[in-house]
């Protein structure tokens, strides 16, 4: 349910900075140091980091149930998925200084 929500306000987003016409430079110049963008897309990092490896965990039992690779790359991409996600937002946030 949060995923959903975050994936709907996530293209309501990019279809507003379409419509304005926003450059990349302007994106970025409004999400720097705005605690609440940072929020919401760490929520939404956050609920990626849940849901996308356990669909990949189910994919990978039922497509191959005997090779026991199910549950460690599931395990890799979660961490893969928090790591480079909240970095991602971090930098946006900051304006790429870490």
């Amino acid at each position: 349910m949060i995923l959903g929500i975050c994936v709907t306000v996530h293209l309501g987003i990019i279809f507003y900075a379409i419509r304005g016409g926003l450059s990349a430079q302007e994106i970025l110049g409004r999400t720097q140091d705005n605690l609440v963008f940072a929020f919401f897309y760490e929520i939404f990092v956050l609920a990626c980091f849940v849901h996308a490896p356990i669909g990949l965990a189910n994919i990978l039992q039922e497509s191959f149930p005997k090779s026991g690779i199910a549950i460690p790359l599931s395990w890799l991409l979660a961490l893969l998925i928090l790591i480079l996600g909240t970095t991602a937002v971090i930098g946006v946030y900051t304006g790429g200084a870490l």
